[in-house]
């Protein structure tokens, strides 16, 4: 990622953020559901717990967007977690949709052409390092 795309994406993190997690993430899952319904039998019924978590892992992952060969490890870990619980390589995709859109939506006016250029970058970085490493675990 450019420097610029960093500072768009740790910019429009700082004022989404401050938006309520249960909101986030119910918004986030709400509108992954609607893409594809099968999804939601891979989670617990209750989602609280969940709706926290992804606002977490966001949170770390964009304050070490300048660092994240820090976090790889974890990101890796994170994937093949994500296996075992049935997330294939195409399932990818619908969590980038369903997390652009929920931002787009969260930021309003806010949300430029240039800030989803810079999300969708700073996603696929992240999804492609988590789709290679659950295609090619750690022995």
């Amino acid at each position: 990622m450019t420097e610029h795309e960093v500072f768009l994406v740790k910019d429009s993190w700082n004022l989404f953020r401050k938006m309520d997690p249960h909101q986030i993430g119910n918004v986030f899952y709400s509108r992954l559901f609607l893409q594809m319904p099968s999804l939601r039998s891979m989670f617990k019924p209750s989602m609280k717990d969940q709706y926290a978590k992804i606002v977490v892992m966001l949170d770390l992952i964009v304050s070490k967007l300048h660092s994240l060969d820090e976090i790889t490890e974890d990101i890796r870990q994170l994937a093949i977690r994500h296996t075992a619980y049935g997330v294939s390589p195409a399932h990818y995709k619908l969590v980038g949709d369903a997390l652009l859109w929920t931002l787009a939506k969260g930021l309003g006016n806010k949300w430029t052409e240039e800030t989803d250029a810079a999300w969708t970058v700073c996603y696929r970085v992240l999804s492609d390092t988590m789709i290679n490493a659950a295609q090619d675990p750690p022995n």
